[in-house]
């Protein structure tokens, strides 16, 4: 039997909360997030039931085409954020704070993180970085707006420490990333994604905190799991991450689609009788066109 997406089945679902992450913890529910850059895509994921969409910053590589996250900004996130809201009426909607955009002070993670709440329409934001970021966390935290941690691998500083590798390979590293989650705990986050660490170690980590653990390319001790869309589809066909699943080849699909537009109005088949707009036979009669042969 297929997914009833109807309008009826979407209203019988509660609006998912910052709570109800750390009750699905508690009751050991997996929690399900993917990344959506906009309206269609957003309500679709909604529609199936995803816990959270995450609005990441992994849209500038995947949308707009840069080699890395870095260049994004909140500027170009925000409509995007906006875009998915409108879409997503369930889901716990998470924004993706960019590379600079928290950073340089408590003061700006404040202020543009509000953005994200105020502007973007979001409900949460996520903020990369282990204990070096707990602070920042924490005072954006404490002024009410949901923090989402992140460590591990985090793209935005990955070529600062020699591009994307796995995190936790050796017990000094995987030591320090548990040390890494427990001060983000501390610090007020309502729940870390744990990036291409290790499982032996993504277990530990959550095990020992209080808050669940959003795993990509973690393993499968997680308390949820959060995968770019584009990958889920299939649709970004120059890099695909060994921790990816591609559920579909859209890429393929929309390829032939295309092709085979191309194809038909190169031939002149395309448009055919059923796709044109015809003028009365009076209304012709005064522009003196060609009687219908």
């Amino acid at each position: 039997m297929g997914l009833d997406l109807s309008e009826n089945s979407n209203k019988e679902r509660k609006k998912v909360t910052v709570a109800d992450f750390s009750k699905m913890k508690a009751q050991g529910q997996r929690i399900v997030m993917v990344t959506s850059y906009d309206y269609p895509t957003s309500t679709i994921a909604d529609d199936v039931g995803v816990d959270s969409i995450l609005v990441g910053d992994s849209y500038g590589m995947v949308v707009l085409g840069y080699d890395t996250t870095i260049p994004v900004t909140v500027e170009e996130l925000l409509p995007v954020c906006q875009a998915v809201k409108r879409g997503a009426r369930h889901s716990l909607l998470i924004g993706d704070m960019p590379f600079l955009s928290f950073q340089i002070s408590e003061e700006d993670a404040i202020r543009n993180a509000g953005r994200f709440i105020k502007e973007g329409r979001m409900e949460a934001v996520k903020i990369e970085g282990g204990r070096e970021m707990a602070h920042i966390a924490k005072a954006v935290s404490n002024v009410g707006i949901p923090v989402l941690g992140h460590i591990g691998l985090t793209p935005q500083t990955a070529t600062l420490h020699g591009g994307y590798r796995i995190q936790g390979k050796n017990a000094h590293s995987g030591k320090s990333l548990v040390e890494d989650a427990k001060l983000l705990e501390d610090a007020g986050v309502f729940g870390i994604v744990l990036e291409m660490i290790t499982e032996e170690v993504a277990k530990v980590i959550t095990q020992t905190v209080s808050v669940p653990t959003i795993g990509i390319g973690s393993g499968r001790y997680c308390d949820g799991q959060v995968l770019v869309l584009h990958d889920i589809l299939g649709l970004y066909p120059r890099f695909v991450p060994k921790f990816a699943k591609r559920y579909a080849n859209l890429a393929a699909t929309i390829g032939e689609a295309l092709g085979e537009y191309v194809s038909e109005v190169r031939r002149g088949t395309f448009p055919e009788e059923k796709h044109v707009f015809k003028i009365d036979d009076a209304e012709r009669n005064k522009l003196d066109l060609p009687q219908k042969s």
